[in-house]
């Protein structure tokens, strides 16, 4: 919407302003800050961090000073060679380019402040292709100390997703992971004295100029009371998260119902930044595509991510296997697409293992169930015989008879004809069965079990399309001045894929980074 104003009009003026406060929003507000601009970071929802702080915080930032510490002799043309090789021309390669080229500058430029640092731990990129690490390049956040967090702001990254989905209070303890990501860098912004946040504040919508360039944005406040209009003097960075918690949104882009499967973060994520871009003009791209992941369905209807199985089959009603368990996950969630497995409430999917693993399924389970109350929802069932298994869940009792004979087959002689399970070096990475394939373990030891499994996701990955410099574009490809995004509001660089552990905050961050350094940029010529 055109809106010619004059500076009696808006009720507070900044040089950027940053929509959304997870990893890509905060590494271009501070940024921004840091290089001298005056920086206003508003937040929906009552906490800051959006899904970055229910996040593992893997980042995928190849030739970094963090790799070269931990002796990891990493570098752009490597980390360029295994993007390319998976990516090809799903994502522009230009763009590509510049994730790739300032990965390792954006973590310099952060670790410049010292309440900023990362460390190298091994995690398996995803994918057999020239230039993979098999251990790994991505670094994560180190522990951010409680004590330095006793402050209100601090206090305000959103909690963790099993405290926040459980309703309880966790131990107190140092920030880790994605929160330990969101801490330092509120820590680190607002010591630049330049940067000024606010929560419960949400994007109304974009202001332009009869250019079409955007001035600013007018904003919602539950804190401040109705609209407030902001000027942006350099810029706006749009950072909000995607729109996986929209059942109109995924309904109309993507023809899936699973709102309720996602692990975004709850208050937002609702595509606001998308539709704001939309709405004067600007181009969407990879509107059908998520960060997938297989995910346990709770009673209450949510589902939570799991990964690193270590044990167990995944079958449909059929009671047959459609895929490598150990598969990552973004890869399993294509495998489950693909074959109409979980995808929605009718084409269940159960993960069957044994007694061996005792009352804990064998897997990471980033919300734990609790064996009760998924057990009274009808969400696992446990049973003395695989016959009994099949009967409690409406599997084919003949179908999982004859696939678990099979498997366990694979797994003495170590090879999994079918699905090629242990194989890649993700597949062993969690893998600790004692037989000659310690990703196949058998399932022969009763009481046997089967928790329900559904199509989740990390957030969706379409959004506005950009440029190098996270500019956003409109459908002929020219720019819109003024406006900028990151994230899940940005449409992927990685295409319809997921490369390796850490590519949606990595990719973020960076280009939060960078649109923080043109905005300085056209800072610079304005004065």
């Amino acid at each position: 919407m055109t809106d010619e104003a004059t500076t009696s009009d808006w009720d507070e003026e900044c040089e950027v302003l940053v929509i959304g406060s997870g990893g890509g929003g905060l590494t271009g507000a501070y940024t921004a800050a840091a290089l001298g601009l005056d920086t206003l970071v508003v937040e929906k929802t009552e906490c800051y961090g959006g899904t970055t702080a229910y996040a593992g915080a893997c980042l995928w930032l190849p030739g970094n000073p963090a790799q070269f510490r931990a002796g990891l002799e990493d570098s752009a043309e490597l980390g360029r060679t295994y993007f390319r090789a998976v990516v090809g021309d799903s994502a522009p390669a230009e763009t590509q380019d510049a994730y790739i080229d300032h990965a390792g500058p954006t973590v310099a430029f952060l670790e410049k402040d010292p309440r900023i640092r990362f460390e190298h731990r091994p995690f398996p990129d995803y994918f057999e292709a020239p230039g993979r690490f098999p251990l790994g390049r991505g670094v994560f956040p180190v522990e951010y100390p409680a004590a330095d967090a006793d402050d209100d702001l601090l206090r305000a990254v959103r909690p963790t997703a099993w405290e926040q989905r459980l309703g309880i209070t966790g131990p107190q303890g140092p920030f880790t992971d994605g929160r330990a990501l969101i801490a330092r860098l509120l820590a680190a912004l607002r010591a630049t004295g330049r940067g000024q946040c606010l929560l419960r504040t949400a994007l109304t919508r974009l202001v332009t100029g009869s250019d079409g360039a955007v001035l600013g944005a007018e904003l919602s406040t539950a804190d401040q009371g109705g609209a407030l209009r902001v000027r942006a003097h350099a810029g706006v960075l749009l950072a909000a998260g995607g729109f996986e918690a929209s059942h109109a949104l995924r309904r109309e882009w993507q023809g899936f119902h699973g709102a309720d499967w996602t692990m975004g973060a709850p208050g937002g994520n609702t595509g606001d930044a998308i539709l704001a871009g939309r709405a004067i003009g600007a181009d969407t791209a990879l509107l059908g595509e998520s960060w997938w992941c297989p995910s346990v369905l709770f009673p209450d209807g949510s589902a939570n991510f799991a990964l690193g199985f270590r044990g167990g089959i995944f079958v449909t009603g059929d009671g047959r296997r459609f895929a490598n368990e150990s598969l990552a996950y973004d890869r399993m969630g294509r495998a489950m697409l693909e074959a109409g497995a979980g995808d929605a409430p009718d084409r269940p999917v159960w993960w069957v293992f044994d007694g061996r693993w005792g009352e804990e399924p064998p897997g990471i389970v980033v919300v734990p169930p609790d064996r009760k109350s998924h057990a009274g929802a009808g969400l696992w069932h446990t049973a003395d015989t695989l016959a009994e298994l099949a009967a409690a869940t409406g599997i084919d009792a003949g179908g999982l008879a004859e696939t678990v004979h099979v498997f366990n087959g694979y797994a003495r002689d170590g090879v999994d004809a079918d699905f090629h399970r242990g194989e890649d070096a993700y597949d062993t990475f969690f893998a600790d069965g004692k037989g000659p394939n310690p990703a196949l373990t058998p399932i022969e030891h009763g009481p046997f079990h089967a928790i329900r499994l559904v199509l989740g996701d990390l957030g969706t990955k379409g959004g506005l399309r950009t440029d190098p410099s996270a500019r956003v574009l409109r459908v002929d490809g020219s720019v819109i001045q003024g406006l900028y995004a990151a994230g899940n509001s940005m449409a992927s660089v990685a295409g319809p894929f997921y490369p390796g552990p850490g590519t949606p905050i990595g990719s973020a961050m960076v280009f939060g980074h960078l649109a923080a350094r043109h905005m300085a940029g056209r800072s610079r010529e304005a004065r």
